[in-house]
């Protein structure tokens, strides 16, 4: 050990050491005082990795005398219980850890993970029972200024579910107020009119990115939904026996789709390339948005502007089939790989609609003979 240099505060000196992370020396300080009748030297801090000063050396030196001020080793002792002490803990951040270890790869993972970084962890050093009404409310408010009501719902779902788990799991206690979440219109359905659809097709048609026309062509021609198109890949693809493999779908297991006519031109229409997407992203891999591109072709065609321009689609799709009158509620359900038909039911008032005008066209039948003279109606055949 090299040795002391004194400095001109008293009871405060340095030694010379080797420089962290440079070349060269740098002065390691210390100090020397008495207290209780005991001496006692403690360093205090390097010259350049702590920026430490003979006067800031001498001012810990009087705090250390008078009390107020802990040892860098008290310090340092204190954090590794408090850390000991927080592995007994289970706080939000570690039921959300053990949560997502239950989450399968595929399934919204990444997203869950991403919303409790960005709007939950400043609840994650709290444990469940230390949560308060008002810790919830700020988040909710806060979120409330520029998320949607959905975005926000989504969120408080999240924390709802990650603390339910922890108590299935008899890591913490339940909440003793419930979460107050913004009310959520999930029945919106979104409709073109046969005008609207034709200026669609026609900006499809000119518009320089032909993939992304060809993206919105397949979610109009099958129904499927965005993150199903994106992660669509060629061998879900079964052109022999005419179907489409849907992969983890949104509404629970793997299904199958049709593949009718048309999606079958516009698939052959899409050049392969040597990613297995069909619809590729960056370098080949997973496409995760075709934001720009489709946000020009319904800006182009005249679209309304609160018109989702890939899952908007899918509800013209099933709009379409139900107002058609020729296909029943338990069939689209299938065809739009809803898991709860309640989902499906937003399509019903469509279906009646057809089914009333089909009635009227048995009334307008009925009071047309009605109105007949009697003696027309001898040899009529019905």
């Amino acid at each position: 050990m090299s040795k002391r240099i004194k400095t001109v505060y008293p009871g405060v000196f340095f030694r010379e050491a080797e420089r962290i992370g440079g070349r060269g020396t740098e002065r390691v300080y210390y100090i020397v005082f008495k207290k209780e009748g005991k001496v006692s030297e403690e360093k205090v801090g390097r010259q350049f990795a702590d920026d430490m000063t003979p006067a800031k050396a001498a001012r810990i030196r009087a705090e250390r005398i008078e009390n107020k001020r802990k040892s860098r080793k008290e310090l340092r002792e204190e954090e590794k219980a408090r850390k000991e002490a927080d592995l007994g803990k289970w706080t939000l951040c570690r039921i959300f850890d053990e949560y997502l270890k239950t989450r399968p790869d595929n399934k919204g993972k990444c997203t869950d993970q991403n919303r409790f970084d960005l709007y939950l962890s400043e609840l994650g050093k709290k444990e469940p029972h230390e949560i308060l009404p008002l810790d919830v409310d700020r988040i909710r408010l806060k979120l409330l200024k520029k998320k949607s009501p959905q975005t926000v719902a989504h969120v408080l779902n999240l924390l709802t579910w990650t603390i339910n788990f922890g108590h299935r799991r008899n890591y913490c206690a339940g909440l003793p107020f419930k979460i107050k979440k913004p009310t959520v219109d999930n029945l919106k359905t979104e409709d073109l009119t046969p005008e609207q659809i034709n200026a669609l097709f026609q900006a499809m048609e000119v518009d320089c990115n032909q993939e992304a026309a060809a993206l919105m062509r397949l979610a109009l021609f099958t129904g499927m939904r965005r993150g199903e198109l994106f992660k669509l890949k060629w061998e879900d693809v079964d052109f022999h026996r005419g179907f489409i493999s849907i992969r983890n779908p949104k509404g629970g297991r793997d299904a199958k789709i049709p593949l009718n006519e048309v999606a079958r031109e516009v698939l052959n229409s899409i050049p392969e390339t040597e990613s297995e997407y069909v619809f590729p992203g960056l370098g080949g891999g997973q496409r995760v948005s075709f934001t720009k591109a489709v946000n020009r072709i319904k800006k182009v065609a005249g679209l309304p502007s609160d018109l989702r321009p890939l899952h908007g689609l899918r509800h013209v799709f099933a709009s379409m089939l139900a107002s058609s009158g020729q296909v029943d509620l338990y069939t689209l359900q299938r065809l739009l790989t809803h898991k709860d038909p309640r989902m499906t039911q937003r399509y019903a008032h469509l279906r009646d609609e057809t089914l009333k005008r089909a009635s009227n066209v048995a009334t307008d039948i009925l009071t047309t003979i009605s109105k007949q003279p009697v003696d027309k109606m001898e040899h009529r055949e019905f």
